[in-house]
């Protein structure tokens, strides 16, 4: 256990939804560090954006002068390499400024718990620095709809579900788990119990 408040780490599939269970977490007393969040902020950065052209031409900046998500997206997708290339540049700036909010919550009495919600929790090692893991699961077929609304095919889904840990592997090293299949009121019920098991240690 880390010394402090406990530091909870979200994981599961994508379009599972460990946003709308963080924001749960963040309604009963946790602060929540939001990786994605953060990766956004870092893309925008200037210093970032500035290597990012030289690696993959001026598309990547979209007219507004941030991040094109999407043209990055589809560069990253499909090859193991630049993607590694791009979390090399972005992940030790996020690491940083985690470790920073981290610090901070410590310290902030209103707060009871960290979260620290991140697509790649268990890739980059961040479920080692959690003292508990909380695994969001939903079906397939719902996680597929909702990343639907999102653009995103079935392919798209396959394709970086591939690129990470199994699902499988996930939900077995959770130390809780949650469902998320339609009733969101029932998703609170759930994450409010786990939340008070978690605080009486």
């Amino acid at each position: 256990m880390n010394p402090g408040k406990p530091i909870i780490g979200l994981t599961g599939g994508i379009g599972s939804g460990k946003s709308t269970v963080a924001g749960f977490l963040r309604n009963l007393g946790a602060a929540v560090i939001d990786a994605d969040r953060l990766n956004h902020e870092e893309l925008d950065s200037p210093e970032v954006l500035q290597q990012l052209r030289l690696w993959w031409g001026a598309e990547v900046v979209g007219p507004d002068g941030r991040a094109d998500r999407e043209v990055i997206r589809r560069i990253v997708g499909g090859d193991a390499a630049q993607r590694k290339r791009l979390e090399d540049l972005v992940h030790p700036r996020i690491d940083r400024r985690r470790r920073e909010l981290a610090d901070q919550y410590q310290i902030d009495p209103s707060v009871r718990a960290i979260v620290l919600d991140a697509p790649l929790l268990h890739e980059v090692g961040l479920d080692r620095k959690c003292d508990c893991l909380v695994f969001v699961d939903a079906d397939r077929a719902v996680r597929l709809d909702r990343v639907r609304s999102r653009g995103w095919s079935p392919q798209d889904l396959e394709r970086f579900e591939k690129s990470q840990l199994p699902l499988d592997t996930k939900r077995d090293r959770a130390d809780y788990r949650v469902v998320n299949n339609s009733d969101i009121a029932d998703l609170r019920r759930q994450v409010e119990d786990v939340f008070a098991r978690i605080l009486a240690g």
